[in-house]
């Protein structure tokens, strides 16, 4: 406690610190008009150039030739840190080959991605056939939607043949579906790992929000018809659903050590000599 005493006393109570300005602001709003007159009128233009140049003048007054300074009081408080943690967390496999570990150091396998997105599948499809029956257009009214994005109009005019179930649409509808399904199911793999604390959080309202909203700047381009007829509510609600499954199942499956501290030898599936500590001694003497 003394020797921390005597530091303290011996730091510097007060600093040099440089003085506050206004002119690089002023430099920025002038670069700012100066480059939106070009496409609005000459006035402008002139105004930034103005404020450009009294923002470079003022600013190389205020450093050259000499610096403009301020002293500022600093008040020293011994400082003890504290932390919930009796030990650091290591991983005692990366920390013996000597090298900083990336992050994850643990991953789920693709088999956890893929039955993380056939689960969120199911899900989703079954909340998508509900909002079907409650909005009395039958459950083949979101299959046909779905299908739409690839498939010709001409089956999918009134509501009626929407509503009607078409062998062609139906195996459009369930490979997108799959698909797309699998795709984000690895995304998810790939992507909890990252966040251990809260991974439903993140696979089950976070991401489909996000995903939601980009759908719906672009679906008036993607998929007219379905713009025209989608009710967001139950969209937003399928993808939730989907996301909290797929999370779920993701999150239980057991993960598996990356393979970073291994030689790059070794994972690029090279055949390598043994290490020299691994040779007999007396091999070299003969």
């Amino acid at each position: 406690m003394a020797e921390e005493t005597k530091r303290a006393e011996d730091l510097p109570r007060e600093v040099e610190m440089p003085s506050p300005t206004a002119w690089p602001i002023v430099l920025a709003a002038g670069i700012t008009l100066l480059v939106a007159g070009l496409a609005t009128t000459v006035w402008l233009t002139v105004l930034g150039a103005c404020l450009a140049a009294a923002g470079t003048v003022g600013w190389f007054r205020h450093l050259y030739p000499h610096e403009r300074l301020e002293t500022e009081r600093v008040e020293h408080e011994p400082f003890k840190p504290v932390t919930e943690r009796p030990e650091v967390a290591r991983r005692r496999e990366v920390i013996q080959e000597g090298h900083r570990a990336r992050v994850p150091v643990e991953i789920y396998p693709v088999s956890a991605g893929i039955k993380g997105g056939l689960a969120g599948s199911v899900a989703m499809a079954l909340l998508a056939m509900l909002y079907g029956v409650v909005s009395h257009h039958g459950i083949w009214y979101p299959i046909n939607l779905l299908a739409a994005v690839v498939y010709a109009r001409p089956l999918l005019v009134s509501s009626h043949q929407i509503s009607t179930f078409h062998i062609q649409l139906f195996l459009v509808a369930a490979a997108i579906h799959v698909l797309a399904s699998l795709l984000v199911g690895l995304l998810y793999g790939a992507v909890l790992p990252m966040f251990p604390r809260r991974p439903i959080l993140l696979g089950g309202f976070v991401a489909p929000i996000v995903w939601s909203g980009l759908l719906h700047s672009v679906l008036g381009i993607i998929n007219p018809l379905l713009n025209q007829r989608i009710s967001w509510g139950w969209f937003v609600a399928s993808q939730i659903g989907f996301g909290i499954v797929a999370g779920l199942v993701v999150a239980r499956q057991g993960r598996i050590h990356t393979r970073q501290y291994l030689p790059f030898a070794i994972r690029a599936g090279l055949e390598v000599s043994g290490r020299p500590q691994d040779k007999d001694p007396g091999e070299g003497q003969q």
